[in-house]
């Protein structure tokens, strides 16, 4: 039999880097050469830079100890990491974002692989905020560092999802070249074609601030210029999807620009529609799908969006849905069974049910603005509804029934094979235990569903309200 005593030796090695005792390394960190006196044993075992440090000669000798300095690495964010090298445990709570990503880029420095991951994780998740606030500066610096790919995936993300933020900003003109180029090539950068195209002009003329913002007063050297600076974006524009009359006055005036054959072939395209084109036309730029779900479609989600805010038509769309939809419950991966819906899905504020009825492209489902619990009970609001799609596909065949009787709207059933429940009278129930759901007319208006049907799938997202 073996006895591990992982507690005790850590302490210990904690203790030895608290006193420094027997160190035969001085590390200088910080602009202040803030002292670390630490053992070269454990660096070298723990650290495959520091192997390389000592063994290369990048440090030098003083009084019988290696000297070792890192004026780029502040004494906090160096603690953090010598903490990590011989107790193997790193504390990021008390770090705030600026420093998390100080500390990231620091190991990635010092190679220090385990943390590259974990700390571009705990930014992802718990400093989002601090990423939302500043995804341009932050994109510039994980582009210089290549292993940030979630930290990167992150950032690029979050531009596209609100670009006009990005083009509108300040900070847009002095976007780095390659940075822009990467932005132009996605299909999700969903602005208006003609407003990325004059956002390009504009990024363009303050490159070069000489020359004057009015095109028609270029001369050959300013429009030879202009060229240069643009000439790896433009294959990037997706000049078919400019509507013709902004194409006559907002393109073709930089025509010189643009490669010849080019400006012919849009000017046939938009002055002669009825001829086939055969050149190979980009899509049109659309958002990502920012919902995760396999049964819905984005506009789907824009129209639980209107509803909710209480109007029956489509009054959102792509770019101004006021709310995050977040996944919480999907039976074809977290199991049918009714525990598994109430164990993610109770005590969670405003959610909504999506079902896919078995066999057809029929969805059922209602919104909770409430919590679900399992208290055997009913709970009053007024604000709750049910819905039903003949054809998920075409969302003119979506039916909203809005709460009649608000004393019955949402009933919360026990822990006893039973699902999700809207009305007094099951107009919207869902059996868990037999993948059945039912469906009547008694405290919701009528959704005009068959009484009984069966689920292939069905989802539970809570909604939450944007910061805009």
């Amino acid at each position: 039999m073996s006895y591990k005593f992982w507690e005790a030796t850590i302490n210990d090695y904690e203790k030895l880097l608290e006193t420094g005792e027997r160190s035969d390394v001085i590390i200088y960190a910080g602009q202040n050469e803030d002292e670390f006196h630490v053992h070269s044993a454990i660096l070298c075992v723990r650290s495959e830079y520091f192997r390389t440090a000592f063994s290369e000669n990048w440090v030098e000798k003083k009084d019988g100890k290696l000297i070792f300095k890192k004026p780029n690495i502040e004494p906090n964010i160096f603690q953090v990491i010598l903490r990590f090298i011989y107790c193997g445990n790193v504390d990021l709570s008390k770090l705030k974002g600026p420093e998390v990503l100080k500390l990231l880029i620091a190991v990635d420095e010092l190679n220090i692989q385990p943390l590259i991951s974990c700390i571009q994780e705990f930014l992802t998740k718990n400093q989002s905020e601090f990423l939302y606030q500043n995804p341009i500066e932050i994109l510039e610096i994980v582009y210089q560092h290549e292993r940030f790919t979630d930290l990167w995936n992150f950032c690029l993300d979050k531009i596209c999802e609100e670009p006009e933020n990005l083009i509108n900003s300040d900070e847009f003109i002095n976007l780095k070249a390659p940075l822009l180029e990467l932005l132009l090539k996605r299909d999700d950068f969903a602005l208006d074609e003609i407003i990325i195209w004059e956002s390009l002009i504009k990024w363009g003329l303050a490159q070069n601030p000489t020359i004057p913002q009015d095109v028609k007063t270029w001369d050959k050297e300013q429009m030879k210029i202009m060229e240069k600076i643009l000439h790896r974006f433009i294959p990037f524009i997706r000049f078919y999807h400019i509507p013709s009359d902004a194409f006559f006055y907002k393109v073709l005036p930089y025509k010189k620009l643009l490669p010849k054959k080019l400006v012919h072939e849009i000017s046939e395209f938009n002055m002669v529609p009825y001829i086939r084109s055969t050149v190979d036309i980009q899509p049109p730029r659309q958002p990502k799908l920012m919902f995760d779900s396999v049964i819905a479609e984005f506009q789907h989600f824009a129209l639980f969006a209107s509803w909710i805010d209480k109007d029956d038509g489509l009054k959102y769309n792509s770019k101004n849905i006021p709310y995050n939809f977040n996944l919480l419950y999907r039976a074809s991966r977290d199991g049918m069974e009714n525990y598994e819906f109430h164990n993610k899905c109770n005590n969670k504020n405003s959610t909504i049910i999506i079902i896919k009825i078995k066999g057809k492209d029929q969805l059922v489902g209602g919104y909770n603005p409430l919590e679900w619990n399992s208290s055997n009970s009913y709970k009053i609001t007024s604000d709750s509804f049910i819905f039903s799609f003949t054809n998920k596909k075409d969302i003119n065949t979506a039916i909203i029934g809005r709460v009649q009787n608000p004393n019955y709207a949402i009933y919360c059933y026990g822990n006893n094979g039973h699902g999700p429940a809207f009305g007094g009278g099951h107009d919207l129930y869902f059996n868990n235990s037999d993948k059945q759901g039912y469906c009547s007319s008694h405290s919701y208006s009528s959704i005009n569903l068959p009484s009984t049907f069966l689920a292939d799938d069905y989802e539970v997202f809570q909604i939450i309200k944007k910061n805009i």
